[in-house]
């Protein structure tokens, strides 16, 4: 824990869509290892108060910010407010996200927009800002928090696995480009999570059905994407670049 603590020790991590499921175990954890962790949420205000004070309670550094992540200004405020208070970003996970289920014929233009702008415009005006500053360092981290469904054929989320396919060769030409600053960035491609989305999507039958199909035989844990991002973070992963990591239970495989 101690040469984990030193890695962590004075660096800042901004969690994207940080206050519930995957982003909220991302978030404990960074501030478990030492990090000064920063929690964006766009309505989830409660809870990412309460978040931010069970972190503070143990002794680690939070704050919670309200940023609309595909507004410009809303991405510059926010990241104004964390170097005026904690300091530049160091880390950045851009986990926010929104899902969409439902046939081609029968999606809106709202829609594939609202898709667009949260997966894949977030994630560029988060990069694109964060990244001035780990490059004056020569230094950084970005992990986006992608999907199985970036990878392989999705019936019925056409419209989210062209979000996620974007994020996911986004993520392998940025890290192209931003390597010689010593800056990794990866992707997660989470499979089948038990999060607050797959029970809103599924009922218990049909996320009994899902697990059945995973050779694992369950779906997978918040904290278990948590620790695989947690690593792609630190020190250890420093030769990992452009990557996308699935994690699904060997689901896909």
């Amino acid at each position: 824990m101690d040469d984990k603590r030193s890695w962590w020790t004075d660096k800042v991590c901004l969690i994207t869509g940080g206050s519930r499921g995957i982003g909220a175990a991302i978030a404990l954890q960074a501030a478990h290892y030492g990090a000064a962790v920063v929690v964006n949420y766009y309505q989830s205000e409660k809870l990412a108060g309460s978040l931010v004070r069970s972190i503070m309670e143990k002794g680690g550094k939070a704050l919670a910010i309200q940023a609309d992540i595909s507004q410009e200004a809303a991405v510059e405020n926010m990241f104004l407010t964390i170097e005026k208070t904690l300091g530049s970003v160091d880390m950045l996970v851009n986990n926010a996200g929104v899902s969409l289920r439902k046939l081609l014929v029968d999606t809106g233009m709202d829609e594939w927009q609202t898709l667009m702008d949260i997966n894949l415009k977030g994630p560029f005006l988060c990069c694109r800002r964060a990244l001035g500053p780990m490059m004056e360092k020569r230094c950084g981290r970005i992990v986006n928090v992608a999907s199985i469904w970036g990878m392989r054929a999705a019936s019925c989320e056409s419209v989210y696995s062209a979000a996620k396919g974007g994020l996911i060769a986004f993520t392998r030409s940025l890290a192209a480009e931003m390597g010689p600053w010593g800056i990794t960035i990866n992707a997660l491609a989470p499979g089948p999570i038990d999060t607050e989305i797959l029970l809103t999507e599924l009922d218990e039958e049909e996320r009994a059905e899902l697990a059945g199909e995973i050779p694992l035989g369950r779906l997978g844990r918040s904290e278990e994407v948590a620790e695989a991002c947690l690593f792609l973070l630190s020190e250890k992963a420093s030769f990992i670049n452009g990557e996308v990591l699935v994690i699904d239970g060997g689901w896909k495989s």
